[in-house]
């Protein structure tokens, strides 16, 4: 994911720029994945859309409803 991250980072807010450090998946029935960042209030929904998109298109979550959490390192 670190690469796709790199490829498209999330855009600036106020001209602050938000570096996204590791992520994992949560151990819970339900995929979850959370996503550690030096300032998580500035990642928003689209954003999260396009790291929901990637992990369909990376792996087979199809189907499965996925959550993403952006919190802060």
């Amino acid at each position: 994911m670190l690469k796709v991250i790199e490829a498209y980072p999330p855009p600036a807010t106020k001209g602050k720029y938000v570096k996204i450090k590791y992520c994992m998946q949560l151990p819970t029935p339900t995929p979850q994945f959370v996503f550690f960042a030096n300032m998580p209030q500035y990642v928003k929904e689209p954003y999260k859309r396009y790291l929901e998109n990637k992990i369909r298109e990376n792996w087979d979550f199809s189907g499965v409803p996925i959550d993403i959490y952006i919190r802060e390192k």
